[in-house]
């Protein structure tokens, strides 16, 4: 009898552990990413710049660049360079603008990328998606998946710790976005798919009940699985439905409306509360709420940097942002006094 089974892509490999970048190397002269270590690395600032420096001896055939910021421009110019040369692959080092850049560039040139993160401030360390400025604005873009995935732990834990706390933000969204989600499936027969989701609730429950914190290894590692885990969901979705909902539709307002509010998955786990709220799931919303509470995560407008008012625009506009996507700020049709009534509810409730 045949077996019918579904093909799920994934990098070739993922190493998670303190001391990870000393294999890289190898991993780089492995037969299925590069013959001879004919790679091109773009690393960041800080901490991208110093593996760079390790890297050095170990990869003579290696070209380094270093990638100044988390723009279109940055990510097109490095696509130049590529065309310019023979490589067998790409390497980003560095924090998320980095490792968006080099995705986005290695898609644009045709080659596989190898991501090697130094920080956990979000999902986008393994997804097919690449968030870029361009204009004083982002946008998301549609990458090709890294052919491997490599997380040292020691770079991880030098990181700033609002860093390693906006991955935790980030990767809880994942439970709002999924009842979005089902919420479309439900109004609109929008269909979900259930592998994806998987992918994408074992990433946040892996995460959301822990009582250990950043500055622990086995909770570090279990960030940086979920975070890959939710790279994955989007992969097999082929968008990042199953990680984004009405709560990314509220962050990526705050960042066109106020700039430089917060982090992505600060707002992201503060957005993902307050569509909880919306939805009406008290028992979600209150581990959302703890879960943030016990990382000293933002939890409302106030904690945010924001007024009331700013925050009931962000709201407002949030659907704009993503208008082929059912949630449930769509689904409410919130005018503006409702979405007051809603965001003075929410304030009350969690505002203590």
């Amino acid at each position: 009898m045949p077996l019918l089974t579904r093909m799920v892509g994934t990098p070739l490999a993922i190493d998670i552990w303190p001391g990870a970048v000393n294999g890289l190397a190898p991993l780089l002269a492995d037969r299925r990413i590069s013959s001879g270590g004919h790679v091109a690395v773009a690393v960041g600032p800080g901490q991208g710049e110093e593996i760079a420096a390790l890297l050095r001896p170990k990869l003579a055939n290696a070209e380094i660049w270093t990638v100044e910021n988390g723009t279109v421009e940055a990510a097109q110019d490095l696509a130049k360079r590529l065309r310019t040369g023979f490589y067998d692959a790409l390497v980003g080092i560095g924090g998320g603008r980095t490792l968006d850049v080099a995705k986005h560039a290695a898609s644009a040139s045709g080659l596989p990328v190898v991501t090697v993160a130094t920080s956990l401030a979000h999902d986008g360390i393994a997804s097919p998606v690449a968030s870029l400025e361009e204009g004083g604005r982002k946008a998301s873009y549609g990458v090709q998946m890294p052919i491997a995935v490599v997380v040292d732990l020691d770079y991880v834990r030098r990181s700033e710790p609002a860093l390693r706390r906006s991955g935790i933000g980030d990767v809880v969204s994942n439970l709002s976005a999924i009842a979005d989600w089902r919420l479309a499936e439900r109004e609109s027969g929008e269909p979900v798919d259930g592998v994806a989701v998987t992918f994408a609730r074992t990433a946040a429950t892996s995460v959301l009940h822990r009582e250990d914190g950043i500055d622990d290894e086995p909770f570090l590692i279990a960030l940086a699985e979920a975070l890959v885990l939710s790279g994955l969901a989007m992969a097999t979705a082929g968008s990042s439905r199953p990680c984004s909902g009405g709560d990314h539709e509220i962050l990526h307002a705050i960042d066109h409306l106020f700039p430089d509010t917060a982090r992505h998955g600060e707002l992201a786990g503060a957005a993902s509360l307050f569509t909880c709220f919306l939805h009406g799931d008290e028992t979600l919303a209150g581990e959302i709420d703890a879960c943030l509470r016990r990382h000293e995560l933002p939890r409302t407008p106030a904690d945010l940097g924001l007024s009331e008012d700013q925050f009931v625009q962000a709201v407002l506009h949030a659907p704009a942002t993503r208008p082929d996507r059912y949630t449930i700020l769509e689904h409410l049709h919130l005018d503006e006094k409702r979405t007051r009534e809603h965001v003075r509810a929410f304030i009350d409730a969690f505002d203590r």
